[in-house]
């Protein structure tokens, strides 16, 4: 979250539901952390919501201007197959793709945002690019050549 906004969103976020809930605090710990996880889990919410969101390039940003017309109408094709593809995927398969592919984090990063292993992030992404593959084989994208 390198967004100024959104960190003051959060803030807001986090003690508006401290307000709410300040009868439910039991004194099981400290009030420093029960403050922070609930800012902490604030701020992941909107990392997943960000991660969920796949970042929508567009064909003209992703051709080539040597590109004939052919090869260009190809490449939207294949754009458009990846696209539907990506909504086929499950929520956490899409949400390790955007953050490691389109966000370009890198999988400690991912691994940091998610609150989750680097073995959990890297098996996840195993998992997620295998099941792209025979989406995008299933569509008929030899995507070794694309």
């Amino acid at each position: 979250m390198h967004d100024h906004v959104t960190a003051e969103d959060v803030l807001s976020d986090t003690f508006f539901e401290v307000w709410r809930n300040a009868g439910r605090f039991r004194g099981d710990a400290s009030v420093a952390t029960w403050l922070l996880a609930i800012g902490r889990n604030k701020a992941i919410s909107v990392v997943r919501r960000r991660s969920n969101q796949l970042v929508d390039y567009t064909p003209q940003t992703l051709l080539d201007e040597s590109d004939d017309q052919e090869t260009r109408l190809h490449k939207i094709d294949v754009i458009g197959i990846l696209r539907r593809s990506l909504t086929q995927l499950s929520p956490k398969h899409r949400e390790i793709i955007n953050l490691i592919y389109y966000q370009e984090k890198s999988s400690e990063e991912a691994a940091r945002l998610l609150g989750a292993g680097r073995s959990t992030i890297k098996t996840r992404m195993f998992y997620a690019r295998k099941r792209l593959s025979e989406l995008l084989v299933g569509a008929g994208v030899n995507h070794s050549a694309s």
